[in-house]
């Protein structure tokens, strides 16, 4: 069925997404309340947001005419990933349709040797790198930080852990798996580091920007298992700096909607930018039940050119802990327990499959302890994914 703007109450602005996971299902909750309608190119009839979004046309993100037409349907077109092809977002924009964030940020996003030359241009703290083609640049690169171990990034296409490796030495196997990828790939100093920090921001088309309070980020074989916002412990002039980091590189790349720029604090006091994501980003997710205005409202309000909600958290602090796939596969019937046990909780289900290390939901809670806070939010995740029964 083809999509008719004339269904619409007149003035209804027309956000297309393009990805149907969970970011697109999320994002749907503050379309609908501000009335804006959201549009999701989805992978497939069943995905996470086309269970959300009546209006979740399939198709191929990467075939250039399902992007065109439904890109022409929307006022503006965003993302729920990366992975679309550069040069199609060039062709819409030649199209005269709305990009944003625009081929020319996003770049940086998915191409990390893109970002990090870039980034190097205006001087953002980063940790050491090259990219590298033989196991001789890699040994040289080595030599010339100090030694291994190192780290190996494929310049595009890696996420939450996949596409990096840990080499211990010029011969080491994994070398030869990284190479394997077929993309040019990244040597980066390994940061000994205290935890990783994660900094939010929104920007608009006129140029307005907000920042969220910077957060810790705890990773588990690359994937994000909790998030505490404000980062505990974190002092007033580094949580500045982050932000102004964030900010800088949001104004310098022209990105339009939410930045996530994931930092390393290092032992020796550094703040380190280590990747971008140009989107509503995993380690925003508190903000759903935890901000004044949540990522996902702030990136509809950015990319429509709405003036941007106020990022301030509601209570001192607030803790995600993302519900992960095991042996568990009927979630729901977690809800009584937890619901009962923390009135406060909320719970967001991604209506996704159970799959093992899957990323199915997650949930939040706030409050004035942080002990207390943590253990709510661990303790739900637990038992729902059938860690503990009690």
């Amino acid at each position: 069925m083809k999509f008719e703007r004339k269904d619409l109450p007149a003035g209804t602005p027309v956000v297309g997404m393009i990805g149907g996971g969970q970011l697109a299902r999320m994002t749907q909750e503050t379309a609908v309340a501000l009335g804006i309608q959201l549009r999701v190119l989805a992978e497939g009839p069943t995905v996470s947001a086309a269970q959300a979004v009546a209006d979740a046309p399939v198709g191929d993100y990467r075939d250039p005419e399902t992007v065109r037409r439904f890109a022409a349907e929307a006022d503006v077109v965003t993302f729920d990933h990366e992975h679309v092809p550069t040069e199609l977002l060039h062709e819409l924009e030649a199209a005269c349709i709305a990009v944003r964030p625009g081929p020319d940020a996003l770049v940086h996003a998915q191409d990390k040797a893109v970002m990090r030359q870039r980034l190097d241009a205006f001087d953002a703290p980063a940790p050491a790198h090259q990219v590298v083609a033989s196991r001789d640049e890699i040994a040289d690169f080595a030599k010339r930080i100090g030694g291994f171990p190192i780290i190996l990034k494929t310049t595009r296409g890696g996420y939450d852990g996949k596409g990096v490796w840990v080499a211990e030495s010029a011969e080491d196997p994994v070398v030869d798996e990284a190479f394997a990828a077929n993309v040019p790939i990244l040597a980066e100093e390994k940061v000994d580091f205290v935890r990783e920090l994660s900094a939010i921001v929104a920007r608009s088309p006129h140029g307005q920007a907000v920042a969220y309070p910077i957060v810790e980020s705890v990773q588990e074989n690359g994937i994000c298992v909790e998030v505490t916002a404000p980062a505990p412990g974190l002092a007033p002039d580094k949580a500045a700096q982050a932000q102004q980091t964030a900010l800088r590189i949001a104004k310098e790349l022209g990105v339009v909607g939410i930045l996530a720029v994931e930092m390393f604090e290092a032992r020796d006091g550094r703040l380190l930018v280590n990747e971008l994501a140009m989107r509503p980003h995993n380690t925003g997710h508190w903000s759903i039940d935890g901000a004044v205005t949540s990522q996902f409202e702030n990136h509809l309000r950015a990319v429509l050119d709405l003036p941007l909600g106020s990022p301030a958290a509601r209570a001192p602090y607030t803790v995600m802990v993302n519900v992960l796939g095991g042996d568990v596969e009927d979630m729901h019937r977690g809800l009584l327990h937890c619901m009962a046990r923390d009135p406060g909780l909320k719970v967001h289900f991604y209506g996704k499959a159970v799959k093992p290390g899957r990323k199915v939901g997650h949930v939040t809670a706030y409050g004035d302890d942080l002990d207390e806070v943590r253990e709510r939010a661990r303790h739900a995740a637990a038992y729902l994914t059938g860690t503990i029964d009690e």
